[in-house]
């Protein structure tokens, strides 16, 4: 992802500059709140590598069509070196009277070489720059969470691994419900988080299309070569149609509908971590590089990170529900509501980029409490369901009527404060005449983990089937 400059704009009141750039229309300066709400420049400064990558694509094309001079795209492509040099040091002056990336530049390249600067823009429009830069940007910001969700899997993988045939309880309404493996419920994650990467994936194929070409918003009389441009930046393809070109964020859309799930995964695993991490529960413990601690309770360890990760959920459902709105009701083609799609996006993706780095080293590092984790899993009657799936499978026994006696077992226990496991066999009978010892074989957590090997299930077997699988997936 394109990292943010660390130039500021610069406040200097309007000067003729920006006159310059929009041409005689206009005799007079814009008014001074005109310009603060026009000008994007604190925002879209992030966009100047693509922007000038777009310039450098379209000065080739140009001279490969005659349509400028190849002294022209020597002294084009020369200028745009040294402006990427001086924004890269951070040496490059911003202007806010120039309102945004594509104008600084260009200014900034006509005090460089002059004359061919001016004939940069031939054939393009500051419509199809900024949704050229703005597509490269976001296109290159969804391969890189591609690339951060794979790093939280291969996380998750490996702890599954480890802890492959650690039992848990499993929970439904947060109440302890059927026994389960630790690697079974992390692999849960790594299903989740395969959706994501999924998803923006996607995004990036139906957003791989350039803009470039489509000018204003009617194409242009010039004998460009769009293919040219797109294939020089990285695209399969130039935009089909030019009203569409300029005024698309739909993939902006998408992504942060893509950013959204993700972040509201990585809520659900957070809230898991702060839970498993509270002292009542003790199943895991949390390095202390992703704790904190308190200002006035020595003893406590806080699990901020994971806290900041679920917070930010409803920074990502903002910016979304943002850019839906912005969008809504913009007819056909260029709006200057389209100007505040940026800042939107940038938050969003910096928001996810902050949260999967964090969510990625918390689960490299917590240790799980084997014991604790065990003992929590023999609670609240979980293998219940083992008792009734063997009057099932063993008596032939209607589901139904098991279930019921299943209930009557369970209350047996309740009423003596013991497990399903330490009732005898004479108090079992009691309740249904036909069971024999046998059933004491599925009554333990562990037995009943080892025989859940439907495909998908928790059987220690399966776990480690499906690791196998997406670490090669993954490879």
């Amino acid at each position: 992802m394109t990292s943010k400059p660390d130039n500021k704009s610069s406040d200097t009141p309007s000067n003729t500059k920006g006159q310059e750039m929009w041409g005689g229309r206009f005799s007079a300066k814009p008014d001074a709140v005109m310009e603060a709400i026009n000008a994007s420049i604190d925002v879209d400064q992030r966009l100047a590598e693509e922007d000038v990558a777009g310039s450098i694509a379209h000065a080739k094309m140009l001279a490969a069509q005659d349509i400028i001079s190849e002294d022209d795209l020597t002294a084009i492509l020369g200028g745009l070196d040294t402006v990427i040099a001086e924004i890269r040091e951070g040496k490059f002056a911003y202007s806010k009277a120039l309102e945004d990336i594509h104008m600084n530049i260009e200014a900034r390249l006509k005090e460089l070489i002059g004359e061919p600067a001016g004939r940069l823009h031939t054939a393009r429009s500051r419509n199809d720059q900024v949704a050229t830069d703005f597509r490269l940007w976001v296109k290159t910001s969804c391969s890189t969470r591609l690339d951060q969700i794979e790093n939280l899997m291969r996380a998750l993988l490996g702890q599954a691994e480890k802890h492959a045939d650690w039992v848990m309880p499993g929970f439904t309404h947060l109440q302890t419900a059927q026994p389960v493996t630790v690697g079974h419920h992390l692999m849960a994650y790594v299903e989740m988080f395969s959706r994501d990467f999924s998803r923006f994936a996607d995004a990036i194929h139906r957003m791989d299309e350039s803009p470039l070409g489509a000018a204003a918003l009617a194409g242009t009389g010039f004998p460009t070569n769009r293919e040219m441009t797109a294939s020089e930046l990285g695209f399969d393809r130039p935009m089909a149609n030019s009203l569409d070109a300029v005024s698309a964020r739909d993939f902006t859309i998408e992504s942060l509908s893509s950013i959204a799930i993700c972040a509201q995964h990585l809520s659900r695993l957070a809230e898991e971590l702060v839970i498993w991490s509270s002292a009542p529960f003790s199943f895991v413990r949390m390095s202390d590089a992703w704790s904190t601690g308190s200002s006035i309770m020595p003893q406590k360890r806080n699990p901020d990170a994971a806290e900041l990760v679920r917070a930010k959920t409803g920074r990502a459902n903002g910016s979304l529900i943002a850019m839906l709105t912005v969008m809504k009701g913009l007819p056909l083609a260029y709006s200057k509501d389209m100007q505040d799609d940026k800042q939107i996006v940038f938050e969003a993706f910096d928001s996810l980029d902050l949260s999967l780095q964090a969510m990625t080293g918390m689960i490299e590092t917590m240790v799980f409490n084997k014991d604790n984790l065990a003992e929590a899993a023999s609670g609240g009657f979980s293998t219940a369901t083992d008792l009734a799936d063997w009057l099932v499978r063993e008596l032939n026994i209607p589901f139904r009527e098991a279930h019921h006696i299943t209930g009557a077992s369970v209350k047996a226990a309740e009423d003596k404060n013991v497990q399903l496991w330490d009732l005898s066999l004479e108090e079992l009978q009691s309740i249904e005449p036909r069971i024999t010892k046998d059933i004491f074989d599925v009554l333990s957590v562990d037995a009943s983990v080892a025989s859940r090997q439907s495909y998908g299930g928790t059987a220690p077997v399966r776990v480690r089937e499906q690791i196998s699988l997406w670490k090669e997936r993954l490879a």
